[in-house]
C-alpha cells in the first residue's frame, strides 16, 4: 500500500492534527501532508495545524473551535471566551464581536485558525466555566477591547455591583482581576462602605 494512503487510513474525519502528530504514520510527512492538501483530504489551517474535514451534503463542516484550540495549544487547560458574553450583564454593552479570546498558560497574541481571529492572552489563572462574578472582573480586564464609552459602562458597573453577592465577587477579583481592575474594584466597594472579606 502506498505510504501516504497508509497514513490517510489513520485520520479521523472532524479531528485537527499537529505536524508532530502525523509523523508516526509517514517516513515522509511533510510530502504526504501536501499530496493529502491537494487530494482535499486535509485542510492547512494554520502552520502545522491541520483538519480532516467533516464531509456533509453540503460541504464540509468547520472544525470545532475546542477542537482546534487544544491542537494548536498542544494542551488541554485553557478557557475560551467571546467579548459578547459582556452583553448578558445588563451594563451598556450591546456590539457584536468577531474575535474570540482564549485564556491559557502558553501563548500571547492574535492568531488567524482556519480563517477565524482568535485572541490568545497567557494567564496565570483562568476558571473552567464563566460565572457573572469572573464576566464583570473580565469586562473590567478587557474594557479597552470594548466600542462601547467607558465612562458609561463603568457607571453601569458600579450600579449592578450593588445588586450583587460582594463576597463572591471579590472572590473572583482576587482570583482573576488585573492591577488595575483590582484597584477600581477595591475602590468601589470601599465607597460603598461594602464589606470586601475574602
Amino acid at each position: 500500500m502506498h505510504k501516504v494512503n497508509e497514513l490517510q487510513e489513520h485520520l479521523q474525519s472532524g479531528q485537527v492534527y499537529r505536524r508532530a502528530d502525523l509523523v508516526q504514520w509517514s517516513n515522509s510527512v511533510d510530502r504526504h501532508i501536501q499530496q493529502l492538501i491537494c487530494k482535499g483530504v486535509i485542510q492547512k489551517l494554520s502552520g502545522g495545524v491541520y483538519y480532516c474535514p467533516k464531509k456533509t451534503a453540503f460541504g464540509d463542516v468547520p472544525p470545532d473551535d475546542v477542537i482546534l484550540i487544544r491542537a494548536f495549544l498542544k494542551d488541554n487547560h485553557f478557557y475560551m471566551a467571546s467579548l459578547n458574553a459582556y452583553n448578558s450583564l445588563g451594563v451598556g454593552t450591546t456590539q457584536l464581536y468577531n474575535e474570540k479570546l482564549v485564556y491559557n498558560h502558553k501563548r500571547d497574541g492574535r492568531f488567524t485558525l482556519n480563517g477565524r481571529q482568535f485572541y490568545f492572552l497567557k494567564r496565570s489563572r483562568f476558571p473552567e466555566k464563566s460565572s457573572q462574578e469572573f464576566l464583570l472582573v473580565d469586562l473590567i480586564n478587557n474594557l479597552k477591547f470594548l466600542a462601547e464609552d467607558e465612562e458609561s459602562v463603568l457607571m453601569n458597573v458600579a450600579q449592578k455591583v450593588r445588586s450583587m453577592d460582594k463576597l463572591r465577587l471579590m472572590r473572583a477579583v482576587k482570583m482573576y482581576a488585573g492591577v488595575r481592575t483590582k484597584s477600581y474594584f477595591e475602590k468601589l466597594i470601599q465607597s460603598e462602605n461594602m464589606p470586601h472579606a475574602v
